[in-house]
């Protein structure tokens, strides 16, 4: 499956969810727990800088795709992704974005109207709203609809997709560069740095000796998809960071997903199961996840041990992934030091 395919999959949230724990063995693995529910109950906000962005413009970037793009006017923003909302609003640009995806979950956005799912630009949509600049990323299609943007000559940039904690950083930086803010991209990493520093820091010790591993499932039970992330997953680096193996990658997985089989998770022998919250949902939780061939009798199907992280943030490689990391932390490991 190509990485394009992959993140259009992915980001198919509809509502608003916050981050959503379905518990580790030490409070039962039940997506019902007091621990999911208090998660699920929390706000899906960003949280802005405290200082004011002043953009300095003109700002001319080389995009993604090769094209030396100038941006002249931030006053009308379109992001074509989540993350990218995600960047912008982080930034304090929130009150000159004008549209967003539908991967855009977070509640200071989602008033804002609608005008691309799953990375299906609508670019009549986009252009009826008289953008001042664009931003997409590199699995942002269709191709026709990006041309057509762009030949209404409105700036549009394209960013490579974060793909690690290690991009986190860049890609705040690349958008910043190109909305004319680059002193708020500085405090904006510099305070993202930090907080996935300090999550890092208090990784309790059960870490170093337990290495769980955890296989990441991508789960769309209406459309019957249930896939086995592997190394390409995007799902690798958050593992590693909390201390954990990736399962999938581990087994020799080289692909990004393949199809779920007993035999493919009986070699990945994961003792915990990631998923994203929309997915658990789409299998009706927990006990739906368990009758997928092959999850019931792995160790993290015994134990029923599953973490789940909101569709909207967990690959977004961005302001929020401290909360992302703490929340995978805290599930695997529960209250353990």
């Amino acid at each position: 499956m190509p990485r394009s395919l992959r993140i259009a999959g992915a980001w198919t949230a509809v509502l608003a969810l916050a981050l959503t724990g379905c518990g580790s063995s030490a409070d039962g693995g039940d997506a019902t727990s007091p621990k999911a529910k208090a998660a699920a109950s929390a706000p899906d906000r960003i949280e802005p800088l405290k200082t004011r962005p002043d953009p300095a413009l003109p700002a001319t970037v080389t995009s993604a795709d090769g094209k030396k793009v100038t941006v002249e006017d931030t006053s009308r923003i379109v992001p074509l992704t989540g993350s990218l909302s995600e960047i912008v609003f982080t930034l304090g640009l929130g009150e000159h974005v004008v549209a967003r995806d539908i991967t855009a979950t977070f509640e200071q956005a989602k008033k804002l109207p609608v005008v691309t799912r799953a990375h299906d630009v609508s670019a009549e949509s986009v252009l009826s709203l008289k953008p001042t600049v664009v931003l997409a990323d590199t699995s942002t299609g269709p191709a026709e609809a990006i041309g057509q943007i762009r030949d209404a000559g409105i700036p549009l940039v394209v960013f490579d997709p974060a793909k690690g904690l290690d991009d986190v950083g860049p890609r705040i930086d690349a958008v910043a560069k190109t909305l004319g803010v680059r002193k708020s991209g500085d405090e904006l990493r510099s305070r993202t740095q930090a907080r996935i520093a300090k999550v890092r820091g208090a990784i309790p010790a059960a870490a170093r000796t337990e290495k769980p591993r955890v296989a990441f499932l991508y789960l769309r039970g209406s459309a019957s998809v249930y896939l086995l992330g592997g190394r390409d997953s995007g799902a690798s680096s958050l593992l590693e960071a909390a201390g954990a193996v990736d399962a999938g990658k581990e087994s020799g997985l080289r692909r990004d997903f393949t199809a779920i089989t007993s035999e493919a998770l009986a070699k990945a022998a994961p003792d915990a199961i990631l998923v994203m919250s929309k997915g658990l949902e789409s299998v009706d939780g927990v006990d739906g996840l368990l009758k997928i061939p092959g999850v019931a009798e792995t160790p993290a199907g015994l134990d029923r041990r599953v973490v789940s992280i909101d569709d909207g943030v967990l690959l977004n490689y961005g302001p929020r992934t401290d909360q992302v990391l703490k929340s995978l932390v805290e599930q695997l490991y529960g209250s353990a030091k």
